[in-house]
Parts: C-alpha cells; sequence; structure tokens
C-alpha cells in the first residue's frame, strides 16, 4: 500500500536518543509495510498525526466578511483581476446577487496536470439562495467557460446573455449530460431594462469585441448604474472611430453611471488596432491571388472574421473545407442562426475531386496546438492534408502569452514545406478583439462615470488601466484597483467607494478530469518536481524480527538517472539504504516503519544530491516479511 504523507511527522515515543538527529519530515511519498495497513490508526497511536486528522482552525477575524448594510453596494470581483481569463464579477444590494460571467483560465506550465481554473465562487455559495441571475457578456470561453462546473454550485439561477452565447452555452452543455437544464433566457434587445428584483435592472448594451452579440452590461441600481464592458475593441478607419461606435456609446450621454469597469488586456499597447475591415480586406486580396490552396488558421471563435471568409470563397469560386473541432462547432451554429449561404462547404474527405487553386481551408490550431488540425498538417499527420510549396497558410492571430514556444515549432514545421506562410507580424492579417490603449482611451471618454474599476487582465494591466482614467481626470481616490476577491462597496448613496480589509475566499479552484476543487500547493510543487527532477523509487523488505533486510533493495528510477549507465550510483545507493534502514529497525520492537521510511528517505535525498546536484522526489516502500 501506497500512501501519501505531505505532514510533517512528530516526534516518535521511546525513540533512541542516538536517532534523535533523524526527526524531520518526509519529503515526497512514502509507501507503507504491510503491517501497517491501518496508517492513520498507527500514527496516532505513535503520537503523529497527518494533516486530515488536525482540527478545522476557526476563521480568523479578517476572514469573516461583515453582513452588507442597507443601501450598500457591494462588488466582489471573483476572477480575472490579476489574470487574463477566469472572468466573474458579484454585484449584491439589499441582499440580492447578480453575477456576470463566470469563465475558465486555461493553465500553463505552472499548473501541471490541471485542465483548467475556475473563479472561487465559496463566498456565492454561501449566498447562493440570493443569487438572482447570472448574465453573460459574451460566448468565449473566459466568460461562458465555468458554467457547467459551477452553475449548480450557484443554486442553477437563470441565465441572462444574447443569442449567440446561447447557443454556446447549450452546445457545451452537451458534453455534461448529467447535470440538469440549464435556465437560458435569451435577450432580443438591448432597448429594454429587465427587472430583476425590486431594486436591481440589468440592461445589455451593444459593443465590438471579435464575437457575434458581444455585450457590455448595465446593472441599474438607485444610486446609478454599474457598467461593466466586458471584452471590448473599438473598430475604427486610422484611428477614427467608425460611425457605428459613436451610435453604441450615446446612449450613456445622460446616464447616471455610478462604476465603470472596464477590459485591461490592451492597455500597454499604443494607439488603435487595425481595422477589421482592413484585416479582410488583406486576407480577400491573398485569397484571391494565390496559385494553390489557402489554409487560413485562427480561433473558432472569431466567428464574424470565418463568416467574411466564406464570403471570399463563394466570390472567388472556391469550395470550403471546415477543420477542427471546435471550428465545426462554431460553423453549426452559424448555420443554426443562417448567418451565411454555406452550400459550398464540403467534407474533407471531397478535397481531392477539386484543383487545389478551388480550395479554402478554415482551421484551428494557430497557437500551436499539439493535435490540433494546423499542427497535425505541419507534421504530417494528418489523414488528407499534405502541404506543398503551392499551398498559401495564413496564420490569422496573435501570439497569447505562453503560447510563444509551440507557435515558433509550429512554424518551424509549416517553413520545412516550402509552402507561403503569413502571419500578422509581416502583414495585417489579424487584429485583436481587445482595444488597444487609445481605443480605451477614447470609450472612458464617451461615459461620464464616477467611480472606476479596471478589470481582466493581469495586476499590471490594471495598474496601467488606473493610471489612464486617472490621466483622463478622474480622482485617484475614486479609483480601485482589485485583487480576486476585493470587497468593494459603494455607501452613502453612492457617494463613498471604499474597500473592505476582509477578503473573499480566492483561492485557485481547478478542474481536473471529473474532480474540481481546491489545488493543493503541495501536489503542484510535487508534480513541477518530478517534472525537473523526477522520482527514486526504493522498495526493501524487512524481517520483522531481525530488523536486517531480506535482500538488496531494488531501485526505480524515472526521470532522474538512467539505471543502466549508473550503476556506481546505484551500488552506493543501496549500501547506503540497507545501513540507514537497519540503523534505525534493529532492535526496535515493535519496528515503526515510517520512522525508517522518514530515516531512509533523508539520507538517500541528501546523497543523490552530494552526488548529482539533483533532488528527485524519493519515495521508500518498505515491505515488513
Amino acid at each position: 500500500m501506497n500512501e501519501q504523507t505531505d505532514s510533517k511527522v512528530g516526534p516518535v515515543e521511546q525513540k533512541p536518543a542516538a536517532q534523535q538527529h533523524r526527526d524531520r519530515g518526509p519529503r515526497g511519498y512514502q509507501g507503507s509495510g504491510r503491517r501497517s495497513s491501518g496508517m492513520g490508526r498507527s500514527l496516532r497511536q505513535k503520537g503523529m498525526r497527518r494533516d486530515s486528522d488536525r482540527p478545522i482552525a476557526p476563521k480568523k477575524p479578517h476572514d469573516i466578511i461583515p453582513p452588507l448594510a442597507p443601501g450598500v453596494i457591494r462588488i466582489v470581483p471573483l476572477g480575472g483581476v490579476e489574470e487574463v481569463g477566469r472572468n466573474m464579477t458579484a454585484v449584491e444590494f439589499n441582499g440580492d446577487i447578480i453575477v456576470i460571467d463566470a469563465g475558465i483560465q486555461f493553465t500553463d506550465a505552472e499548473t501541471p496536470g490541471v485542465d483548467y481554473i475556475l473563479a472561487n465562487t465559496k463566498y456565492l455559495e454561501e449566498r447562493k439562495d440570493r443569487i438572482k441571475a447570472l448574465v453573460i457578456t459574451h460566448g468565449h470561453l473566459d466568460h461562458i467557460g465555468g458554467i457547467p462546473y459551477l452553475i449548480t454550485r450557484l443554486g442553477n439561477p437563470p441565465i441572462y446573455t444574447r443569442e449567440f452565447g446561447a447557443l454556446l452555452i447549450k452546445k457545451r452543455q452537451e458534453e455534461f449530460p448529467h447535470l440538469p437544464p440549464l435556465d437560458i433566457k435569451i435577450v432580443e434587445s438591448s432597448d429594454k431594462s429587465i427587472p430583476l428584483t425590486a431594486d436591481l435592472k440589468v440592461r445589455f448594451f451593444g459593443l465590438t469585441h471579435s464575437i457575434p452579440d458581444s455585450t457590455g452590461i448595465i446593472i441599474e441600481t438607485p444610486y446609478g448604474d454599474i457598467v461593466n464592458t466586458g471584452d471590448v475593441r473599438v473598430e475604427n478607419e486610422n484611428g477614427i472611430p467608425v460611425d457605428k461606435e459613436i451610435e453604441q456609446y450615446k446612449m450613456f450621454k445622460d446616464r447616471n453611471v455610478l462604476l465603470f469597469t472596464m477590459d485591461s488586456t490592451g492597455i500597454e499597447k499604443p494607439g488603435f488596432s487595425p481595422s477589421e475591415a482592413s484585416i479582410l480586406k488583406n486576407i480577400d486580396k491573398i485569397i484571391a491571388e494565390a496559385p494553390g490552396r489557402v489554409v487560413i488558421a485562427t480561433f473558432a471563435s472569431q466567428v464574424e472574421r470565418i463568416i467574411e471568409f466564406m464570403n471570399s470563397a463563394r466570390r472567388y469560386g472556391k469550395k470550403v473545407v471546415i477543420e477542427g473541432r471546435s471550428m465545426r462547432n462554431n460553423v453549426d451554429i452559424i448555420k443554426h442562426l443562417d448567418l451565411v449561404n454555406v452550400d459550398h462547404i464540403i467534407p474533407i474527405e471531397d478535397i481531392e475531386k477539386y484543383a487545389p487553386n478551388k480550395i479554402l481551408m478554415i482551421a484551428t490550431g494557430a497557437q500551436g496546438e499539439e493535435f490540433a488540425a494546423l499542427m497535425r498538417m505541419s507534421n504530417k499527420t494528418h489523414k488528407f492534408i499534405r502541404l506543398n510549396r503551392t499551398d498559401t497558410v495564413i496564420l490569422s492571430s496573435s501570439v497569447i502569452p505562453g503560447n510563444e514556444r509551440a507557435i515558433a515549432k509550429l512554424k518551424d514545421n509549416l517553413f520545412r514545406h516550402d509552402s507561403k506562410i503569413i502571419t500578422y507580424l509581416d502583414s495585417d492579417v489579424h487584429t485583436s478583439g481587445h482595444g488597444k490603449r487609445g481605443e480605451l482611451e477614447w470609450v472612458h471618454k464617451q461615459i461620464p462615470y464616477k467611480f472606476f474599476m479596471p478589470v481582466h487582465g493581469h495586476h499590471y494591466m490594471l495598474k496601467m488601466h488606473a493610471d489612464l482614467a486617472a490621466s483622463l481626470g478622474c480622482p485617484r481616490e475614486n479609483i480601485i484597483v482589485p485583487d480576486n476577491g476585493s470587497v468593494i462597496e459603494i455607501s452613502d448613496q453612492g457617494k463613498t467607494l471604499t474597500r473592505l480589509k476582509e477578503k473573499a475566499p480566492s483561492d485557485d479552484v481547478v478542474v481536473e478530469g471529473f474532480s474540481v476543487g481546491d489545488v493543493s500547493e503541495v501536489l503542484i510543487r510535487d508534480r513541477k518536481m518530478l517534472a525537473e527532477d523526477g522520482m527514486f523509487v526504493i522498495i526493501a523488505m524487512v524481517n520483522t524480527q531481525t530488523g536486517r533486510l531480506k535482500k538488496s533493495p531494488d531501485i526505480i528510477s524515472r526521470g532522474f538517472i538512467y539505471l543502466r549507465e549508473s550503476q556506481e550510483l546505484l551500488n552506493e545507493a543501496r549500501h547506503l539504504i540497507k545501513k540507514s534502514i537497519e540503523s534505525t529497525t534493529v532492535g526496535m520492537n515493535p519496528i515503526n516503519f515510517d520512522y525508517a521510511k522518514n530515516a531512509v528517505n533523508e539520507d538517500v535525498s541528501r546523497f543523490l544530491f552530494q552526488r548529482t546536484a539533483k533532488k528527485p522526489i524519493v519515495i521508500p516502500v518498505i515491505l515488513s516479511v
């Protein structure tokens, strides 16, 4: 039986004085003997205890959030203000709560084995009977991806969203058939306020992003509006906002905006983004002039751009092939909504029936995802496509931070085919859905607000956005840069903005396969150690009558050393293991196997570090015979 013992081990009763120096905690995992299967009971009998046996400490005063006073508006950003992703904010007033978005954050090298990271919703779970609605700004996963994992924890409140977001939510929910049906309410128009409680109304307003039905949210309170833009950019021509943008923000001219919260993702980039119209014009020209097949890789969520690619294909008499699961899912929604004529889409199996210059493929994989369509084309593992020098490959997306190495590998593979490769770095074939600094500044000037709270971005982005607001005339005392879990209140009938010293729970909640819950720092640390230095497993059999080893210990190494090439090191290690175990077990009756494992763990770890300068996880498994 193997058991993870992350807790520190306490003193052992009747321990020989010569062995006192060994009284230290174990490192990593430890095995247990066959005669000590009741590990928890054995530890307690020896005066030791594991973390799971410790009483739960009472909450500290700063962990107890005071009840919301009547007439006070409370805003709690639960995610999306210390990272890019898992966007979620709660607005509370007179005992009622409205939640804005429920997204996921994608993982990186710092979270091995984790599928997604969610906002911590413990604050809401304790108040789920007060949640009146979940309102959605748009259908990207960093705003809707957490719904299947969190909605039941929130009491399954009604979800208010525009139609395209509703379809994406329903499509994703099909992967979770065990969950109860969602109560989705599609908002048909942004012209009307929707009363949710006696004191709170919600209203959607149109804005520009990179997916259909992107909206901002207005929560109307008796003291003014709480405005959340969601993700936003400004369509422009050479830095001048187009008429559509001006019209979208005219509604704020006469509104009383109490608190403005806004996307900060693009704040560090100066000026305005290239217009979507110019991007589409450039790609249309490439499609028209390409001598062979055109493969366009973009985010599946760039639905409006995908529609225009399909229009370009029709314009030049090309057939369209859709590759990638998420791309096909979104094209199915495009078909359902009848947003574009799709009768020129063909299955990939029929691609050889047409001349190469009559094929336009729209595919996933622009971020270098290992099993996405474009990566399979690049490394020659795609079932139907082999790239050649007449093909034109367009990467119509920018690099998401953290994906630089994967994209470099993708580009290396693509260039080996001698195809023509076009990226946003050498041609205007992509513009972000997140406005640059100039665009954000323009939006600020359209909305006359009293208080400002930047959201959606890393802390430095929020600080830069706060500086922008201050430079535009917002008093510093009216600006708050939050952390996840910050409890912000507007009191005195909308006159005072404060941040409480107490915080809502904000530890990461992760999705690992079928499991959803808190992530152990020890667990992540051990995974990183396994990735960096590997593991060193010791299997030893001890005669319980004599305390001596029955035979030379077995050693298993993974990710640390290659055993066949390290025989001298292994022989020394076996000698040390025998000496270490027997120095604790000979003469001890009954044998304390936990203490023996501690000793050999410490001795072997020190020995391996001295000989190799590496710190593998040492896992001793001591069996009694």
